[in-house]
């Protein structure tokens, strides 16, 4: 632990001692308690795009345009300008640096959408180590489609989903994936895990989830469908052995009347053998708020095509698991060193407390198992590394920003981040919208943030429901 918080004595004190074996990138952690984003310029020339995120190496800034057409690529920069007065701090920027280009260089546009489709602005998943970055667009969705074919009763129809690989580096399209008269929940990624090169897509109208493996060369080849057959020779056996199946169809049927209706809802990796998947009704497939909806959750092995294990929404025994070993839930690659910091309750002791102090005012234990167990599965790469939002080191109002990738509603009053060493000490805050506030106050805003993983930079975007042009702000270390 620091004695000081002096950034120059820190950095003598790195120099003059050695920090005990493993802690080594958690020291170096701490010296973002001195490097903060604490100047922002407000309101920033912009393009009118719908910026998504940061990759998790910080290597490029992903955008949309706002007719959902292209895809926009930018590498993040850093400010430079010269000023020849003695006391440079206490100048304004100049009106060149105040621009968006001064942080942020396009790298190409790159035209996605075609033939009625729109691409798909909440749905984005990185793999760090080629540098790919996976899209989608689709056509509208049909809701009273007709249940042909094997399609669930209930679910929408989507006449077209287009999955796109890209090399990011260039924009180079390397491989596409088509789904006709399907339905794959595209927002916030929910529909598809990335997990090391392995992709797993899920296909609510059919029941079926699609492995894939994403080759160094970028294509995209299937290694499995897990749905109304799970092993090879399946159909096979079905077809050969009719009588001997309906047999065993009655006994299952006999004994298990009460999951027969359940559809699949959402899949997560665990490893590269191990599957979770939340089970639950059709309304709660396609509702946006599942929560009040009955759910089952099954650990399924790959390989064995083996269910090891099945829990209820309210099981305490899944809850336990979660609370203990919340990191193995959130794991999307073994390889990452940028999302291996990301503070949760089985690695945070001030994490770990706010859950508890939430568990203890809950007035029913097993409602809050079933509120805490809604998140499950997590949605892949849906939380942002950057260091501001490590519990160890800042305190902040998780109901206004998160690491969560999620909107947000605006406040007009600044995001405080305090430091956690020093608990009345102000690090820096940060404000979305214009810097005098909004002109009228009855007009519903929302805003996001995104962080940069590792520079102290961070774009925050103001925007009502009335799809009028956003307010943008950059955050930084001046």
């Amino acid at each position: 632990m620091f004695k000081s918080n002096n950034v120059t004595a820190r950095l003598f004190e790195r120099q003059i001692s050695t920090p005990a074996p493993g802690t080594a990138i958690h020291r170096a952690r701490r010296f973002y308690e001195n490097i903060v984003p604490g100047y922002t310029i407000y309101d920033v020339e912009c393009p009118d795009h719908s910026f998504r995120k940061f990759t998790d190496d910080g290597l490029y800034l992903v955008s949309f345009s706002r007719n959902h057409q292209d895809l926009i690529v930018y590498r993040p920069t850093w400010l430079t300008f010269s000023c020849k007065e003695e006391d440079c701090d206490s100048h304004d920027l100049p009106l060149k640096a105040r621009k968006f280009e001064s942080f942020f260089t396009q790298l190409y546009s790159v035209n996605l959408a075609s033939s009625g489709e729109l691409i798909c602005k909440d749905f984005f998943l990185y793999m760090e180590s080629n540098q790919f970055g996976l899209f989608a667009t689709s056509t509208a969705q049909i809701h009273d489609a007709p249940s042909t074919g094997g399609a669930i009763q209930g679910v929408p129809s989507v006449e077209k989903i287009t999955f796109y690989l890209l090399r990011l580096e260039d924009g180079a399209r390397l491989d596409e994936r088509v789904f006709h008269n399907d339905y794959v929940n595209l927002a916030h990624s929910i529909g598809a895990f990335l997990y090391d090169d392995l992709l797993a897509i899920v296909s609510l109208r059919y029941q079926t989830i699609y492995i894939l493996q994403i080759r160094d060369s970028g294509d995209l080849v299937d290694v499995r469908a897990i749905g109304e057959f799970c092993r090879e020779d399946d159909e096979l056996f079905l077809n050969s052995n009719s009588q001997r199946v309906q047999c065993l169809k009655k006994k299952f049927y006999f004994h298990f009347q009460d999951y027969i209706d359940l559809i699949i809802w959402k899949v997560q990796f665990l490893d590269r053998h191990h599957l979770l998947i939340k089970f639950g009704s059709v309304d709660g497939g396609v509702s946006r708020n599942a929560d009040s909806h009955p759910s089952f959750f099954a650990v399924y092995n790959m390989e064995t095509t083996e269910i090891v294990a099945f829990y209820q929404n309210s099981a305490d025994e899944l809850y336990f698991l979660f609370e203990l070993f919340s990191d193995h839930f959130h794991v999307s690659s073994k390889s990452s060193l940028h999302m291996n910091f990301m503070s949760s309750h089985s690695n945070n002791i001030h994490a770990l407390e706010q859950l508890r102090c939430t568990k203890n005012k809950a007035t029913s234990f097993s409602q809050f198992v079933k509120k805490m167990m809604a998140s499950l599965p997590f949605s892949c790469q849906s939380q942002s590394p950057s260091p501001y939002f490590d519990q160890s080191l800042f305190r902040f109002d998780e109901k206004l920003i998160s690491a969560i990738d999620r909107h947000r509603q605006s406040t007009d009053h600044p995001i405080k981040f305090i430091s956690r060493r020093q608990p009345n000490i102000l690090k820096f805050k940060m404000k979305p919208g214009p810097e005098a506030g909004s002109t009228d106050g009855r007009t519903k805003k929302i805003c996001s943030f995104l962080f940069h993983p590792i520079l102290p930079l961070a774009l925050s975007v103001q925007q009502t429901l009335f799809l009028q042009a956003s307010v943008v702000n950059i955050h930084f270390r001046r």
